[in-house]
């Protein structure tokens, strides 16, 4: 799906609805890292008019998509909580970083396909979800079926960035994503060895 090289178990989704609380949790967890990041791109290439429009939008989206969850977590009597440890999020950054860059490819390329890589995941796994729906709440439901678009719209603004910012070298930016997507699939494989999780990622 999108540039996914792994498919996601499709016993995660039982496991999800199972877990719907805990998947919730690390959802919204989720979302406001993904607010922040888009923030912190913004704040590192503020003179990009296509890093500022494009990343502002998202990072509303991401901090709208944050208050709902905390809302659906509320409703339930759930709090918001530490974090947990986002195994995904650090190993997928490590290699990423371990990957032998093209030198005629910026950093800001490799990080907003990273991005894209992330959003993919998010959009594969909310479509798991909706096919294997289970729960009686029409109204999550809804919103999940929502995100999931959302989520491939992310994607594509972040591919879009990229090629972008490729400049001259745009010819080389599906490679790139492809690598980067290789490497986000064998995490996804070593995570599910260790047992599936009830999280968005990973």
């Amino acid at each position: 799906m999108l540039c996914l090289k792994v498919p996601t178990d499709p016993a995660w989704a039982a496991l999800a609805m199972a877990s719907i609380e805990r998947v919730l949790v690390d959802h919204a967890h989720c979302e406001l890292k993904a607010a922040s990041n888009a923030m912190s791109l913004i704040a590192r290439h503020p003179d990009d008019a296509g890093i500022v429009k494009n990343l502002t939008l998202i990072a509303k989206e991401e901090l709208d998509h944050f208050d709902r969850v905390v809302n659906f977590l509320s409703q339930r009597g759930l709090s918001l909580g530490t974090p947990e440890v986002d195994t995904y999020a650090a190993e997928l950054r490590k290699a990423s970083g371990q990957l032998l860059r093209d030198p005629d490819l910026s950093a800001l390329v490799d990080r907003l396909l990273v991005a894209a890589v992330i959003e993919a995941r998010s959009c594969e796994r909310f479509k798991l979800l909706l096919e294997h729906w289970t729960l009686d709440d029409a109204e999550l439901f809804a919103f999940y079926q929502e995100l999931f678009a959302c989520e491939a719209k992310h994607y594509r603004v972040f591919c879009d960035l990229a090629q972008r910012a490729a400049g001259d070298f745009v010819h080389k930016v599906d490679d790139r994503l492809a690598a980067l997507a290789t490497i986000e699939g064998n995490i996804v494989r070593k995570l599910a060895r260790g047992g599936e999780r009830a999280t968005v990622h990973g």
